[in-house]
């Protein structure tokens, strides 16, 4: 490279302002953003290759029918959708702390920081009770095909007195071989009365499981729990991070520091980051609660 090159290099960027148009700390945030959407793109597309190349697969409307407090209501992809609400509500709360920042109103960034927060905490504990209730709670899980899943590993009686099974699992009885019926059969007890379930014919072992409570404790493929709780994890790790992130920025913002500064730029990267975190969520709840 000539000498007369480099000379015209040095009046494009001389090391003072980015060409970027962005502080280095920007930058440097988009970098970290991009490597991580490259992360999360391998896991979803990894997730997606198993996903089709298996003919069976859990049904999300089955597996995420539940709610809080709702017992058996069946009620699919309610919960998830609150969950949903709440992590994009608290982005709406985040934009408004950068705007107060940008106005560099102390106390305005310090309401919707504290908003912000709440909103991730919140995301959190749904996210807490999703997992508890997927490995402990009731629930059998249907198949793409329409048949049951799995065998249910333990049973006991429904605590809501809601008649089981439902009439989707019900219909999934129909199609279940008699061997898996006889097997989920021989799990109940029916009134203390000792059934010999291998001579019984598919439909006296239909109406006996129906007239009994069941209860699954574990449901679905295992590539789909491992994917699940992998991926939903490491974004619920994510969402963590960014709480421990928005709560130190509200500690600095409260102690005056970027007033000191002259600026809130701080709590417009810890914005980037807290808005990827809600944009890949998107992504998760397309590929695991809608397909």
């Amino acid at each position: 490279m000539s000498t007369a090159a480099v000379q015209q290099g040095t009046k494009w960027w001389s090391g003072g302002r980015s060409p970027f148009n962005a502080s280095y700390g920007k930058v440097m945030m988009w970098y970290f953003l991009m490597s991580d959407a490259f992360t999360f793109g391998a896991f979803l597309i990894s997730y997606g290759t198993i996903r089709f190349s298996v003919n069976n697969w859990a049904d999300p409307n089955h597996v995420f029918n539940s709610f809080p407090f709702a017992g058996h209501m069946n009620l699919p992809l309610a919960f998830v959708s609150l969950m949903t609400f709440i992590l994009i509500a608290s982005s709406v709360t985040m934009v408004l702390a950068v705007h107060e920042g940008h106005n560099m109103n102390r106390k305005g960034v310090e309401k919707y920081m504290i908003l912000t927060i709440i909103g991730g905490l919140a995301f959190l504990s749904c996210q807490a009770w999703e997992w508890t209730h997927l490995l402990t709670g009731e629930h059998i899980a249907l198949l793409s095909d329409g048949t049951l899943s799995v065998l249910p590993t333990t049973v006991k009686a429904n605590p809501w007195g809601t008649a089981l099974p439902h009439e989707a699992i019900a219909a999934a009885l129909q199609t279940t071989p008699h061997d898996q019926l006889a097997s989920i059969a021989a799990t109940l007890q029916h009134g203390g009365e000792v059934h010999n379930v291998a001579a019984m014919s598919n439909a006296d072992l239909i109406k006996f499981i129906e007239s009994s409570d069941i209860h699954a404790s574990n449901t679905g493929p295992i590539a789909f729990g491992g994917y699940f709780f992998g991926i939903t994890g490491f974004h619920g790790f994510h969402v963590f991070s960014g709480v421990v992130i928005n709560i130190v920025m509200l500690t600095k913002t409260r102690l005056g520091h970027f007033d000191e500064r002259g600026h809130y730029e701080m709590i417009e990267k810890a914005g980037l980051y807290w808005h990827f975190v809600d944009l890949v969520w998107v992504f998760v709840f397309l590929c695991f609660y809608l397909i």
